[in-house]
Formats: C-alpha cells, structure tokens, sequence
C-alpha cells in the first residue's frame, strides 16, 4: 500500500512549469482532477474519481484567514469525507465542518486540538438534527454516514483529524538521493484491523457479537467495517434503530450504549512541520486528494 503512495507522491512532485495551467480542472469520464492550484503554503493537487453512479464522496480545500480580524489565524483546511449509504452526511460536512472551525477558531483566536474537536461535535450533532427533522418523512437517513478526515495547517503545525478508515500520509523528499519517504499519520478506525476490534470489546465487553466475521470481512454487529464515523445514527441513538428504517439495518436487540463512539476525545494528533518541502497525501477508496506544501 505505502509503495503505491511513494508513487504517486513522487508523481506529484513536479513544479508547475511541468504540468501547466488547469485553473477549472479536467474531466475524463468519471475522472475530475485538478494538477496544479495554489493555497496558503504552496501549490496542490487534487483527484476525484466517481464509483458509483451517485457519488457519496466529498472534499475540500480551503486556505485564507480563519477569522473578519487582522490578528486572526491564517491556515490551509483540507477534508476528505468517504461518505457510505448515501451523499447526505458527506455533504452536510462539506458545508458545515470549516464553518465550525472559523468559529470556535474566532472565538479562541488561535488553531489548537480543541477547536478540532469541537468543530467535529458540532458537526455530529448538527447532523443529528437533521436525521431528528427528516425521520418522518426519510427514515434511511439514520443509515447513512461518512468518515471525515481532516488536515489543518496553521504556524508552521500540522493538524491531522480522522474518523473512520481514511489515511494521511506525509510525503518527505531525502535531499541526499531525491527519494521520497512516506509516513503515516493518522490511525483507522476499522474492525478489520486486530486492535480495533480489541477496542471494541473493551467498550462492549458484554456484547459476544459487537464485532462479527460476515463473509469473510469483520464488521460492527455484522453491518458496518468502520468503528468511527459522522453520522450512522441509528448505531448511535437507539431511537432510530426501528420501524420504519429498512430491516436490515435493524438490531435485533435494543442497545442502551452507543455501539459507535461518539466521544471523540482520539480524535486528533499533530505533528511539527520543519522541513522546507512536504506533501500531504488524504486518500479514501474513490476519492484522493493530494496536497503539496511549501513551507520556509
């Protein structure tokens, strides 16, 4: 997996005198993607690849000052959002998620973990009451979610953020042989890895099937692969886990205990840029988006 994106980080490593100008990006059949654009540290690149006929996937990249005040924190805001169910809860981030950030980032004056966090509260359960308004009337909508992961740099910091099974990987250029190094930074959360699965005991420890092997891949109580999300409210609020939401994503048993976190306390890590030249790399299955900073 991390040789495919040293490839493709090295693929991207091109000034833009190689690649030209595509300021509105380029289509090719299910394929957008954009070579070159710029924000607040550098240049970026990004690609967009449509699976399904409806696309679940969202991303976004934001870059300018994240507050109306001079003093106010400058920063490039990446999201990826790999959506699952339907394009509900992926969009709402989309439109919600920076606006939190702005706030809690105004308020504060400055970018830390802590307004991460709350943006992403705000976030879940903004996205709670819209499945609260739309219940009667789209019931479906409490199946449907998205994992969320986010890049933040603000002074120099890097600022990683995930829920769910998307990755980041930071792409560091060895000035001695031009090879490009890839490092990991963010966790997944997915049952199909051992220490997930773990976790989930841990937090239902009187739950025999919290995790279950369903054809021959490990999901949450036999429906879903990921343990963290925004949004899949009917495994977070047993109020949605009934008629008329579709059989199968009914329990068959009621849970007093939400079976997805909703505490995100691990949620986010940082990570202290001091190199002259990195990219980072958000990639999900269907969706990447590639960052290129250029820090002094």
């Amino acid at each position: 997996m991390l040789s495919r994106l040293v490839n493709f980080l090295r693929a991207c490593w091109r000034t833009s005198s190689d690649r030209g100008s595509d300021a509105a990006g380029r289509q090719d059949g299910l394929l957008w993607y954009k070579d070159i654009g710029q924000h607040l540290n550098g240049e970026f690149s990004m690609a967009v690849v449509q699976a399904n006929n409806l696309l679940e996937d969202q991303s976004q990249i934001e870059s300018g000052s994240l507050s109306t005040l001079e003093s106010g924190p400058l920063v490039t805001f990446v999201g990826i959002y790999d959506g699952h169910g339907g394009p509900e809860t992926s969009r709402y981030i989309n439109d919600h998620l920076f606006q939190h950030l702005k706030r809690f980032a105004t308020e504060q004056q400055s970018m830390s973990v802590d307004v991460i966090k709350k943006a992403f509260q705000a976030t879940e359960e903004g996205f709670f009451s819209v499945v609260a308004k739309q219940w009667p009337m789209k019931p479906q909508i409490a199946a449907v979610g998205s994992c969320c992961l986010v890049g933040v740099v603000c002074n120099g910091t890097l600022y990683i953020a995930n829920l769910g099974d998307s990755r980041a990987v930071l792409g560091r250029r060895v000035k001695a042989t031009g090879e490009v190094l890839a490092i990991q930074l963010s966790s997944e959360h997915n049952v199909g890895i051992e220490s997930v699965r773990q976790e989930m005991r841990s937090l239902h420890p009187d739950d025999s099937h919290i995790v279950v092997l369903k054809h021959n891949v490990w999901r949450v109580k036999g429906l879903i692969q990921i343990s963290r999300s925004i949004g899949d409210v009917y495994l977070k609020k047993p109020e949605f886990n009934r008629e008329p939401l579709y059989q199968r994503f009914r329990l068959r048993e009621t849970f007093r205990k939400p079976i997805l976190a909703l505490n995100h306390q691990y949620l986010c890590m940082n990570s202290n840029l001091m190199i002259s030249l990195s990219y980072l790399l958000l990639m999900v299955s269907g969706n990447i988006l590639a960052i290129r900073m250029q820090l002094i």
